[in-house]
């Protein structure tokens, strides 16, 4: 038996190495048949071994080694429940990334397909909040995610974000057409497909519904106010950023006048309808400070038809980098900032706090993207879509 055991193990190395054929004559001699197939050899005779030896049922029968007869490369053996295994292991979804990425797509929305990219933190697991980030006019989905650096506030607070990106055939500016009666309306145009787009991402990643949330700069902001107004069953909270209330405009030419002057007497605004913060820079000279005490003065009113009191604080926010901030916060009765708006002391249109890589930013400025951050997780909706 020890023979036999010796044999065996010299056998299994020779395998492994992809001596076959010396793997083979091991195995004869470790069962007593190494001179049978000598005498073969030497006979020019049959090459099978013992045809009509006992072989247990299920048992590979051997060889002897011919002079015609060439190793072949080795190839592990598999068994049946091995295989079934693996079939099994192939249909178990694999393991989630546990580094973050950040990839292109596009939606698919009415006759256009919408580009967008998607951050999504390392180790994600589902019920992830979910921030769309809207660009402004000259922008790009890539330009305002460096711009922003919203990407390293997800990364760190665990998030996902997605940037949908206009298309230039849409508008050659690559603006949001806020401005446009066929994108003022539920269920048209380009809010209908940022709505679609946020609740398909939340789907996709198996985020949580009750905490989508919308921000944008300049046309983005206005963009994501009517979005928010439009859709409050898909997000729980708004983010404004240089940008104007619903309704502020209908056509090229009111857009213009409202983003010089603000509002005018004859816009027919309208209110989110949501928790929203508001961030302006006072030396903004593309889009007038009034637009951003216009959208935080409808709220409060919004709020007051509704029956709901808010109370209001101000406070000072001294700046390191060379800006300071005034914020006036609305709250309600369970201390909750309903609305907020943040005040810049001679900021210019551009994304406070943000990364000089992307354009339009202003890195003087306070952190919006950590401050929409904070004040959109103090949020979720009540009744969401999807759930």
């Amino acid at each position: 038996m020890r023979i036999f055991h010796d044999a065996m193990l010299r056998a299994r190395e020779l395998t492994l190495g992809g001596k076959l054929m010396e793997a083979t004559l091991a195995i004869q001699q470790g069962l007593g048949l190494a001179h049978k197939a000598e005498r073969s050899s030497a006979d020019d005779g049959p090459v099978v071994d013992m045809p009509h030896a006992p072989v247990p049922h299920g048992k590979p029968v051997f060889y002897s080694p011919a002079a015609d007869v060439e190793d072949v490369a080795f190839r592990e053996f598999v068994s049946p429940e091995e295989t079934a295994g693996a079939a099994e292991a192939a249909d178990t979804p694999a393991p989630a990334p546990v580094a973050s990425s950040f990839s292109p797509g596009t939606f698919e929305s009415g006759k256009h397909r919408y580009p967008y990219k998607v951050f999504v933190p390392s180790h994600p697991r589902p019920g992830l909040p979910v921030v769309v980030m809207l660009h402004g006019c000259k922008q790009d989905a890539a330009d305002f995610a460096a711009g922003t650096a919203m990407n390293a506030v997800a990364e760190r607070e665990k998030f996902i974000v997605v940037y949908p990106e206009q298309l230039r055939q849409a508008n050659s500016m690559g603006c949001w057409n806020w401005f446009e009666p066929a994108h003022q309306a539920r269920g048209e145009g380009e809010p209908a497909m940022i709505a679609a787009l946020a609740s398909h991402i939340a789907s996709l990643h198996r985020a949580d519904p009750a905490r989508i949330y919308i921000a944008g700069l300049s046309a983005g902001g206005a963009m994501a106010a009517l979005a928010g107004k439009l859709y409050p069953e898909v997000f729980a909270a708004v983010g404004v950023h240089s940008g104007l209330a619903p309704g502020a405009a209908r056509d090229v030419a009111s857009a213009f006048t409202a983003m010089r002057r603000g509002p005018g007497k004859s816009a027919a605004l309208g209110a989110i309808g949501l928790p929203t913060i508001i961030f302006q820079g006072s030396g903004d000279k593309t889009v007038s400070p009034a637009n951003a005490d216009a959208i935080a003065q409808e709220e409060v009113a919004s709020r007051a038809r509704e029956g709901i009191h808010l109370s209001s604080t101000r406070s000072e926010v001294p700046s390191s980098e060379g800006r300071e901030s005034s914020v006036v916060r609305w709250t309600d009765q369970a201390g909750t900032a309903q609305v907020e708006i943040w005040t810049i002391q001679s900021a210019p249109h551009a994304w406070a706090g943000g990364d000089a890589a992307g354009s339009f930013t202003d890195p003087k400025g306070p952190n919006a993207s950590q401050a929409m951050v904070r004040f959109f997780m103090r949020h979720s909706n009540t009744n969401p879509r999807g759930k």
